[in-house]
């Protein structure tokens, strides 16, 4: 498919090579879920998460990344919901429901038998319906055995309307009945804490403190590398799973302006690369970037690098967001892609870009790729918002509102 083309926004690329471009039967806003399956045929199918209503998810066969093709697209069952995060396990797929404000029904965790793709079975749905809660934002599920996730829970009540979502270990060995095996909240947040209230952000960058990305990987199965937003970063000990601790936690705001996204560790190498979100448009929150931490002592990670951010001349005034969001993030599973040494991040209206972190201290950015604004942009630009490469190398970056799933290869 071709993409379509705005005037004044003609794209730009360096080092990738598009493959396809599929809009997704015209539903082509995806949010943060990104994931592949080898399916027991051997076709290749690539599972998306939709930004919002009316559609749920999106199984895209992939086999040949040149000719992408929609085998299955399901639909919400409330047009106030939105799926905005899925993993794959197998044959198993987990998908975290958000509603729009606290107290709305459908919110949870649903696990689906994807066996066979063209006909996605649920096994189980695991509800998080509470007068203050919004459900399930996001989700982590690679082992087959936990899913790690930023969620209300009918029982967790905040002072903070922005605070509603904490972390949630669920154990779903037994996928026909999931059960929460720990959690773990900010001290403060929640009304019954003894702790005192943590002090909020000014007004206009209070993006409250919730949890976000819950990344567990199997090099270190007993941590969490844990994206907290306003409150920062937190590497977490969950060897006890009943009683998650605090390791540490690095915190870059104020001066700057929060939301810290996702928690990225290179093991080998003794770093953490760390995102925050660009959530304003026209680069009202600039500079949001992406940061390298030397996290050789677990106990005290420290700044030593930030990747050189998109321009903000270039990029500010095209419309929606621009700066860091999300990145490949060298997913624990067969299908995905793993370096240490290149660093792969979307940056909304500034596109899909990497990065050579192999000197630490000076990363340098070797590829990008900026497509043509879609027909139908609400912001009128694109709006890059989450990517993952599978082992074959070939990535798969998508568009949070209208431009759909963009499959390119790796020029470098």
């Amino acid at each position: 498919m071709t993409i379509s083309v705005l005037p004044g926004d003609q794209g730009s690329t360096l080092n990738f090579k598009l493959l396809a471009n599929h809009q997704l039967g015209g539903f082509g806003g995806v949010g943060e879920g990104v994931s592949v399956q080898i399916a027991k045929d051997g076709r290749r199918i690539l599972w998306l998460a939709h930004e919002s209503a009316p559609k749920n998810f999106t199984g895209l066969d992939v086999t040949d990344p040149k000719n992408p093709k929609v085998v299955v697209q399901t639909a919400l069952p409330h047009s106030y919901l939105r799926s905005n995060s899925l993993e794959v396990t197998g044959d198993v797929m987990a998908v975290a429901y958000q509603a729009q404000k606290p107290g709305m029904t459908g919110t949870g965790l649903e696990l689906w038998d994807i066996s066979v793709p063209e006909s996605p079975k649920s096994i189980a749905f695991m509800s998080t319906d509470g007068a203050a809660s919004r459900g399930v934002h996001q989700l982590w599920f690679c082992d087959g055995e936990f899913v790690h996730m930023a969620s209300g829970a009918p029982d967790f009540v905040p002072h903070n309307v922005l605070d509603d979502q904490c972390y949630r270990i669920i154990d779903v060995r037994n996928p026909a009945k999931p059960v929460e095996a720990g959690r773990w909240w900010l001290p403060g947040t929640r009304v019954g804490d003894t702790a005192p209230q943590p002090k909020r952000h000014p007004a206009g960058s209070d993006s409250g403190f919730r949890a976000h990305n819950t990344n567990v990987y199997p090099q270190r199965p007993d941590r969490c590398y844990l994206g907290y937003l306003d409150a920062g970063m937190f590497i977490m000990d969950i060897a006890d799973k009943s009683n998650p601790k605090v390791i540490s936690r690095w915190d870059n705001s104020p001066p700057y302006a929060g939301f810290t996204h996702t928690a990225l560790p290179l093991f080998d190498r003794g770093l953490l690369i760390v995102t925050d979100e660009s959530v304003l448009d026209d680069g009202a929150d600039y500079p949001k970037l992406v940061w390298v931490l030397d996290a050789r002592d677990e106990t005290n990670p420290v700044p030593i690098a930030t990747f050189p951010p998109p321009d903000y001349a270039k990029f500010a005034k095209r419309g929606g967001r621009m700066g860091a969001h999300n990145l490949h993030e060298n997913t624990p599973v067969k299908t995905s892609w793993f370096s240490d040494q290149v660093i792969v991040g979307t940056f909304f209206n500034a596109g899909l870009r990497a990065y050579d972190i192999s000197n630490p201290y000076q990363p340098k950015e070797i590829a990008h790729f900026i497509p043509p604004a879609p027909t139908g942009a609400p912001t009128g630009s694109i709006q890059i918002n989450d990517v993952h490469i599978d082992e074959r190398g070939i990535v798969y970056a998508v568009d949070r509102h209208a431009g759909g799933v963009y499959i390119l290869e790796m020029d470098f």
